[in-house]
């Protein structure tokens, strides 16, 4: 199991790829551990058309290959209606805007973290440090 940080640093990687294809709605859910989930996160996003989500598809599987990463399941490509890239501790889902809305997965998994994609590697603000107050 990758360290967090690491495993988000992967993540980031596949965010990537979906940008450089210009996907649409790039969203990361975190899942809550209590919640019965499988993996730590799912990436998702959307493409206009089957040959777009197929780039899509492609680009996170090169990436996160030159990453060392290997996809352990890969469901939809030849449909591309709904590809899904399963790297057991995230998965990502690469929609047509069509079944994104039908299937809805932000409504399916309401209890999860819904982070924006610039937001996922942003570094916390640093908070001022408190003064001790002299006696």
């Amino acid at each position: 199991m990758p360290t967090k940080n690491s495993l988000k640093q992967q993540v980031y990687e596949a965010i990537l790829a979906c940008q450089d294809k210009q996907a649409e709605q790039v969203t990361i859910l975190e899942l809550e551990k209590d919640s019965g989930a499988f993996t730590d996160y799912f990436v998702m996003c959307s493409g206009t058309n089957p040959r777009q989500i197929q780039a899509i598809a492609d680009a996170v599987d090169e990436r996160l290959e030159q990453a060392g990463m290997r996809v352990t399941h890969k469901e939809g490509y030849k449909q591309a209606e709904w590809v899904l890239l399963d790297y057991v501790d995230f998965v990502v889902h690469v929609f047509s805007e069509k079944a994104r809305e039908f299937y809805d997965l932000e409504r399916l998994w309401k209890s999860a973290k819904r982070i924006e994609a610039d937001e996922f590697m942003a570094k916390p603000k640093k908070r001022p440090a408190l003064r001790k107050k002299k006696a």
